[in-house]
């Protein structure tokens, strides 16, 4: 597709001749990925790894949805029932897919490390876009920070579960989950600065590993289960545990657990700089996550609800107590403590894998922000390392701040499941916003389709549809339902499980999430707003060795 008007370009079967150049050269896949970077003003300086099924195995095991919704049962079941946790996992999938779609649309367009700060940037009035972009950079690179302490936290805990289920006499102790949680950091931080070189194949590993575990487990409870329940019992029985004036408020309460699940499948955007031919590989990539995961999600949810026939005795069990009630139904359904130990160590496998993923997509947002001027000391925290062209920094400065973030826990289990919610909060604050200024954008025509170069300057970042793209009304629609559903999560997130509500049991997500913005908006109005004048122009397509041209490497 034509990015420029400088490019008085002939195009023939994958070679170019421009005014510039009387020879003609080959359009290489990597020198495509360059040229879509310097069209958003960025240099290619990292080194592109990964290909669609590896970056599909990163964004699968980010989202690890059929785990995820096993390790989060208690909040669908608590608040919904086993009826409300079926038709919202419905809602939560449909929702997601809207949301990502969108998003893909946006990552085709810009496929930058920056994500949705750099799309703010470009997509905001320019009387307020240095400032909404800041502000997003701040709220993305949170909610990352949060995910990578709750992906620790899980590991932690579940490892504690899983040693009561086998030893009845042990007692767990706030400090062991902190210290299982910094050991699962330590693992992450290995893996993504000495094996940094082969992250690749392990995420392709990772990949085989979810769903052929999907089967190991599903297989066994099913089959093994002496008793199951009816259908009209799970498909009916709604519960309202939290005991909130009506049915209705418990479900939506209740949906968080669905979308914790199945969430932060940007993190492919954030790694885009890194992946070969992104502007398609990256959007087909978070559909294909969000479908597949999604699936296997709603297969696991069927299945253990049918399983299960005594959901109070499971939330009761020691494991129960202790936040994973899957546990008790798979030692119930299998009648083995040692089988059901495989299984669960299945999941802790794949949460301590998607802790990897976590900290790699964070890493990558610092280092991006830092790169643009956005956070202190962007001079030394954008540096990548000569070898490796990995922000070595950026991964020491986001895993020491997880593992502090982990101290939380020793006080106070409730203040650190808050840091939890903050993630939710804060990463589903920058897709409304986000997706609502492209809502506004697509709506009033502001942004060209490939073909329209009567108005092109030549400049970076301008507004041009990707190869990804929902044309006309269906696309507004998909988006503007995004937006919708964005707006539901995020005002949930910030509710309290149960009434009544108690200090000790509050959800002070929205504190922390208010806390942030305004600590950016001090800072910006202080300091920030003399060095961040949005994502910095590195590079122009003017400058490029060899001049954009029309079409996609494919």
């Amino acid at each position: 597709m034509n990015r420029g008007h400088e490019l008085d370009t002939i195009v023939d079967n994958g070679m170019q001749k421009s005014r510039y150049h009387s020879e003609i050269e080959p359009v290489t896949k990597e020198k495509r990925d360059a040229q879509v970077l310097a069209r958003l003003g960025k240099k290619s300086v990292l080194e592109r790894r990964f290909g669609f099924i590896s970056i599909l195995g990163f964004t699968c095991t980010i989202l690890v949805t059929w785990e995820g919704s096993l390790i989060l049962f208690t909040t669908g079941l608590t608040n919904g029932g086993s009826a409300g946790l079926v038709y919202g996992y419905l809602l939560v999938w449909i929702g997601t897919i809207a949301v990502y779609t969108t998003m893909a649309e946006l990552a085709s367009m810009a496929p930058t490390a920056g994500g949705q700060y750099h799309w703010v940037s470009m997509l905001a009035p320019p009387s307020i876009r240095n400032f909404m972009s800041y502000i997003m950079g701040w709220l993305v690179i949170c909610g990352w920070q949060a995910i990578l302490a709750g992906g620790g936290y899980l590991a932690g805990t579940m490892i504690e579960a899983l040693i009561q289920l086998n030893h009845a006499n042990y007692v767990p102790q706030l400090w062991h989950g902190t210290l299982l949680f910094w050991a699962t950091i330590v693992v992450a931080v290995f893996i993504n600065t000495v094996t940094s070189g082969v992250l690749p194949k392990i995420e392709a590993f990772i990949l085989v590993v979810h769903v052929v575990g999907f089967f190991a487990v599903l297989i066994p409870i099913v089959y093994l289960a002496p008793n199951k329940a009816s259908a009209h019992d799970v498909f009916t029985q709604f519960s309202n545990g939290g005991a909130w004036p009506t049915q209705g408020l418990s479900f939506f309460i209740g949906l968080v657990g669905n979308v914790f699940a199945m969430f932060g499948c940007d993190s492919a955007v954030h790694m885009a700089e890194e992946i070969k031919n992104a502007e398609i590989v990256v959007p087909w990539s978070m559909l294909t996550t969000t479908v597949l995961n999604g699936a296997l999600g709603f297969g696991i949810v069927i299945a253990v609800l049918f399983v299960t026939t005594d959901i109070t005795a499971a939330l009761s069990s020691p494991t129960g107590l202790l936040g994973y009630p899957f546990m008790q139904i798979f030692y119930d359904a299998t009648g083995s403590k040692a089988g059901a130990s495989v299984m669960i160590a299945i999941i802790i496998m794949m949460d301590a894998a998607a802790t990897i993923a976590f900290l790699a997509t964070a890493s990558r947002l610092v280092w991006a922000f830092a790169r643009d001027r956005g956070l202190p000391g962007w001079r030394i925290v954008s540096k990548l390392q000569p070898k490796t062209a990995i922000p070595m920094l950026a991964v020491i400065i986001t895993s020491s701040i997880a593992c502090l973030i982990g101290l939380i826990n020793i006080g106070s289990a409730t203040a650190f499941n808050d840091v939890i919610s903050l993630g939710v909060s804060s990463l589903y604050a920058s897709y409304v916003i986000t997706e609502s200024f492209l809502l506004w954008r697509r709506c009033t025509g502001g942004i060209r389709m490939p073909t329209d170069i009567s108005n092109d300057t030549g400049e970076a970042n301008q507004l041009v549809w990707g190869p990804f793209h929902l044309p006309g009304i269906f696309g507004i629609l998909v988006n503007a339902f995004a937006v919708a559903f964005g707006i539901i999560i995020f005002f949930f997130s910030f509710w309290p499980v149960a009434t009544p509500v108690q200090a000790a049991h509050m959800n002070f997500s929205v504190l922390m999430t208010g806390s942030v913005v305004l600590f950016a908006i001090f800072y910006y109005v202080v300091w920030a707003r003399k060095t961040y004048k949005g994502p910095i122009v590195e590079v122009t397509p003017y400058t490029m060795n060899n001049p954009l041209v029309v079409g996609s490497a494919m």
